[in-house]
């Protein structure tokens, strides 16, 4: 009877020990949750936050608008390209956009590249992400161009010759 009694004495310790310790690691998390919806968002630092576009070429634009239409519906807005809409995940209220949309082969929008793609990316602070890319030697090929309602641009080439689109939303 002993035997039994130490034995139902210390799975119930055993058993308790492991409730709090399961509960010490909520609260650690639930704390750690709370400090990080606390913490600012750091929205100073020249970066990429995001990819704002993807751009092809295509020999019939149309075409390829159609069938993607037809076959995946990805629907062609105003501007000839589909917008991915989702959310920041750092600032929810936030809405991001991504742009899809095939070119004609051989239009200039993608030169001085040879490639049959084109990428753009979204950044923070586009000017300072300028700043840095000249210091390091890096093809810019044109002046920081704002657009009402859209953001600023800004083309760069990257180290395979790819022409890259830099863009910072507007707020």
């Amino acid at each position: 009877m002993k035997t039994f009694l130490t034995l139902a004495l210390m799975t119930t310790f055993l058993i308790g020990c492991n409730h709090a310790a399961e509960k010490t690691e909520t609260m650690a998390d639930q704390k750690a949750e709370a400090e990080k919806a606390t913490t600012p968002v750091d929205t100073t630092t020249p970066k990429v936050t995001g990819i704002g576009g993807i751009f092809f070429y295509s020999d019939n634009p149309k075409e390829t608008k159609e069938w993607y239409t037809k076959n995946l519906g990805i629907e062609i807005n105003d501007w000839g390209s589909s917008s991915f809409e989702s959310r920041n995940i750092n600032t929810p209220e936030q809405i991001n956009s991504l742009q899809w949309k095939p070119f004609k082969n051989g239009d200039e929008y993608f030169s001085p590249s040879k490639k049959s793609f084109m990428i753009n990316y979204q950044v923070q602070n586009i000017e300072g992400l300028v700043d840095q890319l000249k210091t390091n030697g890096v093809t810019v090929l044109d002046s920081i161009t704002a657009y009402e309602g859209i953001g600023k641009f800004v083309h760069i080439m990257d180290a395979e010759d790819n022409k890259i689109e830099l863009w910072e939303p507007e707020d």
